[in-house]
């Protein structure tokens, strides 16, 4: 259990001494010493006392590790955004600082993609990444930038690089909003989505070339959401997607005949 350390943290990112935090809680304050120290657990009327001052769940407050977190996260923490999806479990994520002590954006190129699925989470993985800083993006935030690949999305060609703002309450996200998933099963998905979590307990991902099926994906696999901010690409569009149009359709319609041909023969 995390407790102790925990709320240390706390009271000292709102600047409290421990007769502050004490005099606030309506105990002694050689009580909250005890609780800082592991000498004794508070019981639940403390714990929900405390759950509602620092405005975080009593299960995170137990369980998760918030020395381990980064700044951004510990922001998004205390601003009421310990979720997941329903419920009060918080989704860790690995990234890494400069010497400055401000975050990097971390780079997934093409030849990186594989090797995310597996060390999305390992912070040995992450540090290997490449990183980079955009002096015009809020420092406030936490952003990565992706590698995409295919045609799905044009007019963002493939290999362009794809950057996204880290979304941790996923109920947020609007409509029609753009956004890099990524979940186990698929790995990384660059997709407008469709938000039915509260009604259907899933997104629906849709693509920008009608050639590309919409799909719903269920909350339960999905790892990370990222917000699309923007994109680099040393490419001008060109017109080749439309004859990939064009020899797609011709090959469904292909497709189509030698099935009703079949069908007829039988």
């Amino acid at each position: 259990m995390f407790l102790s350390n925990n709320l240390k943290i706390l009271r000292k990112r709102r600047h409290l001494t421990q007769d502050d935090l004490a005099t606030i809680l309506k105990i002694k304050r050689p009580t909250l010493n005890n609780y800082e120290n592991q000498v004794s657990m508070p019981p639940i009327e403390m714990l929900m006392k405390l759950s509602d001052y620092f405005n975080i769940s009593i299960d995170t407050l137990v369980r998760v590790d918030l020395s381990a977190l980064s700044q951004s996260q510990m922001r998004e923490l205390e601003n009421g955004n310990d979720v997941f999806v329903k419920g009060a479990k918080l989704r860790v994520l690995t990234s890494t600082v400069g010497s400055d002590n401000e975050e990097n954006i971390e780079l997934v190129p093409e030849k990186a993609k594989a090797g995310y699925l597996t060390g999305f989470s390992d912070p040995e993985y992450i540090v290997s990444l490449p990183v980079f800083r955009l002096p015009f993006l809020d420092k406030e935030r936490k952003y990565r930038t992706f590698q995409i690949s295919g045609d799905s999305m044009w007019p963002i060609p493939a290999g362009a690089y794809v950057t996204g703002e880290y979304i941790l309450n996923w109920n947020s996200i609007k409509n029609g909003q753009a956004c890099i998933i990524f979940t186990l099963n698929d790995g990384l998905s660059f997709k407008i989505i469709e938000n039915n979590i509260e009604q259907k307990g899933s997104i629906r991902c849709i693509s920008l070339n009608p050639l590309f099926e919409p799909y719903e994906v269920p909350v339960g696999e999905i790892r990370e959401i990222w917000k699309f901010v923007h994109y680099i690409s040393g490419e001008i569009p060109s017109e080749q997607l439309e004859m990939n149009h064009v020899v797609r359709t011709l090959a469904d319609i292909k497709s189509e005949v030698g099935d009703i041909k079949n069908k007829l023969f039988q």
